[in-house]
């Protein structure tokens, strides 16, 4: 794993994007400070701007990295969620400005997943992750699912868990800083 980590770290580094497994389905990411690393994932994604994309952070620290305020509510979700749980909150910052909703709000997800956890703690940023499919299309429930157009697309596939099946994306809920809840997807 720690080669992966390290291959995976130089590509990001240098702006490009990677296809790796994340505690959901697979995402293809990049720095999320990276403006033009992000402009490279709506390219290959053939997804419109407007729609953004989450990002994952690996604790506490780096979600306050993020955002100024988390309301209660989001700590009582995630402590209380066996599954993985985006969450879309006010006023992200730090982050860049294409992944920002026209509302100002970002969708975020902490992770326990072990690569993306220990990659997050080399880049000591938070790590766009989108699934890896092109816009409209189903998102892939394997490594074997995804289309080749991606494949060749990104800069660095990560050598994990391709024999991994996932079941479905994490559930998203937003909160808004008032305390108001919307489940987006189950």
């Amino acid at each position: 794993m720690q080669t992966e980590i390290q291959n995976a770290l130089e590509v990001i580094q240098k702006g490009g994007i990677i296809l790796y497994p994340t505690d959901t389905v697979w995402g293809i990411g990049c720095d999320a400070t990276n403006e033009e690393a992000v402009k490279k994932i709506y390219a290959l994604k053939q997804r419109e701007e407007s729609k953004s994309m989450l990002v994952l952070v690996n604790g506490e620290r780096m979600l306050y990295q993020v955002f100024n305020e988390i309301p209660q509510v989001a700590w009582d979700i995630w402590d209380n969620t066996k599954k993985p749980t985006t969450l879309i909150l006010d006023k992200p910052k730090n982050i860049a400005k294409n992944l920002i909703a026209d509302d100002n709000t970002l969708g975020i997800r902490l992770v326990s997943e072990p690569f993306c956890y220990k990659l997050m703690e080399r880049m000591r940023k938070p790590l766009v992750s989108t699934s890896a499919n092109i816009s409209g299309q189903p998102a892939p429930k394997s490594f074997q699912e995804i289309s080749p157009e991606i494949i060749k697309g990104v800069d660095y596939v990560v050598n994990l868990h391709r024999d991994k099946i996932c079941d479905k994306p994490s559930t998203i809920i937003k909160l808004t800083l008032d305390s108001q809840v919307k489940i987006i997807r189950k």
